[in-house]
């Protein structure tokens, strides 16, 4: 049985800084790549970065480049999302996710209908 589990949100400051981890067991984590995506109120889940099953590709939506960094420690089944200046906008919840190697990943890597599983979620709140 495939889990996937996030943590490390809560409240910041705007202009602050966030570190979300997130575990998946019950598969085969370096066959996988990590995605992060995010759903504010009233609003489509959106991807937000995702790295390679290798670790040697990363993607950033253009709304956190320079802002957010991905990385992943395959011999801890650990993907993290490190948040800096923070902002307002940030504020949803963030999910992680896992999505089986395949040779479209490169063109479609925030494409959340190509992940296969899914966490439950954490909330991050940025304040004015």
């Amino acid at each position: 049985q495939v889990q996937v589990v996030e943590s490390g949100g809560g409240l910041v400051q705007a202009g602050g800084s966030l570190r979300l981890s997130c575990t998946a067991s019950g598969l085969r984590f370096d066959d996988y790549a990590m995605g992060w995506f995010r759903q504010a109120p009233g609003m489509e889940r959106e991807g937000v970065s995702s790295i390679h099953w290798s670790g040697s590709s990363t993607y950033y939506a253009d709304s956190v480049k320079g802002r957010f960094t991905i990385s992943r420690d395959n011999s801890k089944n650990m993907v993290y999302l490190q948040m800096d200046s923070l902002k307002p906008e940030d504020t949803a919840m963030y999910y992680c996710a896992a999505r089986r190697g395949d040779g479209s990943f490169a063109y479609t890597p925030l494409r959340r209908d190509y992940y296969n599983y899914w966490g439950q979620g954490t909330q991050v709140t940025v304040s004015s």
